[in-house]
């Protein structure tokens, strides 16, 4: 005798509606064939013809509808999921951006601060750094006016090189060897012929002590040309 093999498949589990409309369609199903037994008098007649068969109508409406609600239910489900996806995204998205902003705002702080510091760096050389001057007349002259500057001493670059030129014709170690002031051993010296004494009296801070030095000489001259005749500019002659 043959079993009855059922081959192997997925199944699915059925869920309480499912069930319940199974059910359903069963004791339809049964209480049509007890109809069809029972007479219409309320009597029991035996017979021994064989009675009709009856058709069983089955409904598969109430199985539509389980089926349509579960295929709702997992369609609102993937909906969920979705929005849930969607959502997780856009905040990933925003943290990201979030970071990149961030990380972009503290490179830019540093950039300036660095900026910052490159900058007043170079104004720290460039106070410490002395401006240079040629080493010529000219040079000479404008860094004593530069000095004269600091200490309110007058003297345009005109009346200081109309003077050196008489006193001395630009040469620093010039000395008069043969004026009263030597005679009296005190030499006029450098390029305004100042005397020792006054170049002591009037020498200004910030130059050298050495009388020959060209750039103390002019601010010393033009130190003691302020105080006696207002501006070394006031000079034509022996002073």
């Amino acid at each position: 005798m043959l079993k009855n093999i059922l081959p192997r498949g997925r199944s699915r589990s059925l869920n309480r509606n499912q069930k319940a409309a199974i059910a359903g369609v069963g004791a339809l199903g049964a209480a049509a064939v007890a109809l069809t037994a029972v007479p219409a008098s309320g009597q029991t007649t035996t017979t021994s013809e064989a009675a009709p068969t009856a058709k069983v109508a089955y409904s598969t409406k109430q199985i539509q509808d389980v089926h349509a609600g579960v295929t709702g239910q997992l369609a609102g489900a993937s909906q969920k999921v979705a929005a849930i996806e969607a959502k997780q995204e856009a905040a990933a998205k925003k943290a990201t951006a979030e970071k990149k902003a961030a990380a972009e705002k503290a490179a830019a702080k540093r950039a300036a601060k660095e900026s910052t510091s490159r900058s007043a760096q170079r104004t720290e050389v460039k106070k410490a750094a002395p401006k240079s001057y040629p080493n010529n007349l000219d040079g000479w002259i404008r860094e004593a006016r530069a000095i004269m500057a600091k200490h309110d001493i007058p003297g345009t670059y005109e009346g200081i090189h109309r003077n050196i030129m008489r006193e001395s014709s630009g040469n620093p170690k010039a000395i008069n060897d043969w004026d009263i002031n030597a005679i009296n051993g005190i030499p006029s010296k450098g390029l305004l012929q100042v005397i020792p004494p006054t170049f002591k009296a009037y020498h200004v801070p910030g130059t050298s002590w050495n009388i020959y030095d060209p750039v103390a000489n002019i601010a010393a001259a033009c130190n003691y040309a302020a105080d006696k005749y207002g501006t070394m500019d006031n000079v034509d002659s022996a002073y």
